[in-house]
């Protein structure tokens, strides 16, 4: 039925996309602060010393979703997707505390970004797992932004997620994938490697290598040159209107992650039309 009625289709991606959302702002709220208690523990571990402030009983699930001011639990009808910060006012029922505008615009990247994958690839293994990858993609932007941080437990896993589907050649070829990722990987390791030995410093963290190792999984080692370039022009131009608006100091490291993740959804809908277009205009097709 959904085959066969396209808008259907896109307003149920919509709806699922809408949902996971909400599921997403607790991933990226949260998974910083379980990885964080999982190092406290380790290093104490490690010192044989002992730390009773930390909470080890966190997760994804537990405690339930409350309001970090007055700890009120929210009730089902104020976790709608979108509509419940609406009738809400973008406040907390209880104790009025505003809420973060970045709630409902992850809710909704998350299904405006569903719908427009499942329309590209339509209901098929490709439509399915480019979802998963948007999804993961939006969960590791917003915890890069907030943290500088690309947890592995999310990046690692969709890695081998990619190379397992392009077994059977669902993006790219297998050559092309393996290749993918070890290029992704290594090329922007040696610029890290170049740039420390010029200036002393690390120009970016390792969590950006596995990201376009995981690209390059995905999509094959043919679209890492474009993926590269837009996002180094991205990353470029909204940095410098960042301090230009004196937004950000100029001292201050800005997370590469995010022009990454936005230069691979591109690749992913676009890719090849880019690359083709390019190969023309430059006369080399």
């Amino acid at each position: 039925m959904l085959i066969d009625n396209p808008l259907l289709l896109l307003l149920s991606a919509a709806i699922i996309g809408l949902i996971v959302g909400s599921f997403l702002n607790v991933v990226i709220y949260r998974l910083p602060l379980i990885l964080q208690s999982r190092w406290n523990t380790d290093c104490h571990e490690h010192l044989g010393l002992t730390n009773e402030n930390v909470d080890n009983t966190i997760s994804l699930s537990l405690p339930p979703s409350h309001c970090p001011h007055c700890k009120a639990n929210i009730k089902a009808w104020q976790n709608i997707p979108v509509i419940s910060y609406l009738l809400l006012g973008g406040k907390c029922s209880n104790c009025g505390a505003k809420i973060s505008i970045r709630y409902p615009l992850v809710e909704l990247l998350s299904g405006l970004l569903t719908a427009a994958v499942i329309w590209h690839f339509g209901l098929t293994a490709a439509g399915i797992s480019a979802t998963l990858l948007a999804w993961s993609l939006i969960a590791l932007t917003f915890i890069d932004l907030d943290h500088q941080l690309l947890p592995d437990s999310i990046t690692l896993p969709v890695l081998w997620l990619g190379l397992l589907l392009n077994a059977s050649s669902v993006f790219t070829d297998p050559v092309s994938a393996i290749y993918g990722a070890a290029f992704g990987y290594l090329s922007l390791w040696l610029i890290f490697q170049l740039f420390r030995l010029l200036t002393g410093k690390e120009g970016m963290g390792f969590g950006d290598f596995k990201l376009l190792a995981l690209f390059g999984a995905w999509f094959g080692w043919q679209l890492l040159p474009q993926i590269v370039v837009i996002a180094s022009v991205a990353g470029a131009v909204i940095g410098v209107a960042m301090i230009l608006l004196r937004k950000h100091e100029r001292e201050t490291p800005i997370p590469f992650g995010p022009y990454l993740a936005i230069a691979g959804i591109i690749a992913m809908l676009w890719g090849d039309s880019i690359n083709h277009w390019y190969l023309q205009i430059s006369g080399i097709t």
